[in-house]
């Protein structure tokens, strides 16, 4: 028995100075967890993680992405001395090194990745040695969790050299998976599969991804823990909202307002922002639909400039000009105010998105919501919708249907629903503490 609360080590791998759902999961959760008392240390691999919340993480970056991409270019780079590895490790320089790091070819990305996965056999041995050094001498937690199987390459030396449970969130590693090319996933889902018996067990947001990953990676169910996501909440009504009832009219909105409809993620194909733009200009360019609007935010990196090009092209029309705005990559704060702005949001993503936080942020600032009925959707749709005196505000249309999305926005465009408040017993149960509360009994239950 511990005289003291578990020690957890939480290692989150940053994004390359982008706002990324995974950095902003993990640092919300390991805030709450040290919040509820527990003793936790939040991690950085690769680079600095970038979140619009205040950064619980330590001011180090083990295997720096700078040496990680250096030792795999350039072999002769692991015999370097210690004090340039330590520069190159330092976090302002990953930040200014590694701000294109979205340009990386994937032929390069895929021998990168099996190399890390072979973790103290493959090119970057000294990075991880460092890291499992540190965490044996400095750290001796007695929980280990890993923000993705894909830096797992440590997992056979952490079970040698600690005494620590160790746990894996699985928040995208498919998606990661399949930008690779075919020559390269296969050695990658092979080389992931082999760590699976090391791991206690693995955390995900949905059981429809859960059950995708254990195919994938051959993960015994058991093993598989769904722990819904939770966000915080506490500034998303700001000002507040009129307050639900058992009223089954909801509000409506002024037949002569505009109706904004907001885009809020990565301005990227597998977001299906285009599936958004084609139904909007489709709808807006009807003399009864005049009042529609679309408004977007997101992080936009080099490697999405020719699709937001594209999108563009669609978009510069006479009969849409004023009616549509791209903010940017926005801050909590800007956040929060572009969700009090719009009156219908939808991120129709191509992929089965396996986490959804931003359909939770729409959710807890009142706004009424169309999703495709895939991955994580339906899931927080019934989960919503099952929770007592919640307002029935959301939709769902059929993926891969663009005549259905366009009916549904259509839908709710007529119907003039309008931001309403959530009841305080739903932002309990999408709220971080709850999260937080469940992942700990999890994880510390054995220890």
């Amino acid at each position: 028995m511990h005289s003291h609360p578990p020690k957890i080590a939480y290692l989150t791998a940053g994004a390359a100075g982008m706002f990324c759902g995974s950095c902003l999961h993990d640092n919300a959760l390991a805030k709450e967890l040290i919040s509820l008392g527990h003793d936790c240390l939040l991690i950085p691999v690769y680079t600095p993680i970038r979140t619009d919340d205040s950064d619980v993480s330590i001011d180090r970056v083990f295997m720096g992405g700078v040496n990680v991409y250096l030792q795999q270019k350039f072999p002769w780079l692991a015999y370097t001395p210690k004090w340039l590895d330590s520069f190159l490790n330092q976090p302002w320089i990953i930040r200014a090194l590694t701000k294109n790091a979205g340009k990386t070819s994937p032929k390069l990305l895929g021998p990168l990745t099996l190399s890390m996965l072979r973790g103290t056999q493959g090119r970057q041995r000294k990075e991880f040695l460092r890291m499992l050094e540190w965490l044996e001498a400095d750290v001796r937690p007695d929980v280990v969790i890993l923000t993705n199987l894909l830096i797992g390459g440590g997992i056979p030396d952490l079970r040698r050299r600690l005494d620590a449970s160790i746990w894996v969130t699985l928040q995208g590693d498919d998606i990661f998976i399949d930008s690779l090319l075919p020559r390269h996933r296969e050695g990658v889902v092979e080389a992931m599969r082999k760590l699976v018996p090391l791991v206690d067990g693995f955390i995900v947001h949905s059981r429809s991804y859960g059950t995708k990953m254990e195919q994938l990676l051959g993960i015994p169910a058991e093993k598989v823990h769904v722990i819904p996501l939770g966000i915080p909440t506490r500034d998303f009504l700001t000002p507040p909202l009129p307050e639900h009832d058992s009223n089954p009219k909801e509000p409506k909105r002024d037949e002569d307002a505009p109706f904004t409809i907001g885009y809020f993620a990565r301005m990227a194909t597998e977001k299906g922002l285009h599936r958004l733009v084609d139904a909007f200009v489709e709808i807006a360019k009807k003399p009864q639909y005049s009042h529609v609007r679309l408004k977007m935010a997101g992080w936009m990196g080099p490697q999405h400039e020719a699709y937001w090009n594209e999108q563009l092209a669609k978009l510069r029309i006479p009969e849409l000009e004023g009616r549509w705005e791209y903010v940017g990559a926005i801050d909590r704060k800007e956040k929060t105010a572009f969700l009090q702005s719009i009156d219908l949001f939808c991120v129709p993503t191509v992929y089965e998105e396996p986490k959804a936080l931003f359909l939770l942020e729409a959710i807890a600032s009142g706004v009424p919501y169309v999703q495709p009925a895939h991955g994580a959707f339906p899931e927080i749709h019934a989960r919503v919708h099952s929770t007592e005196g919640a307002p029935v505000l959301g939709r769902l249309f059929q993926p891969d249907a663009p005549d259905h999305l366009r009916m549904e926005l259509i839908r709710m465009i007529e119907e003039r629903t309008t931001r309403i408040a959530p009841t305080a017993s739903l932002l309990e149960e999408i709220g971080i503490q709850k999260h937080a509360e469940r992942v700990a009994s999890l994880v510390t239950a054995k220890r």
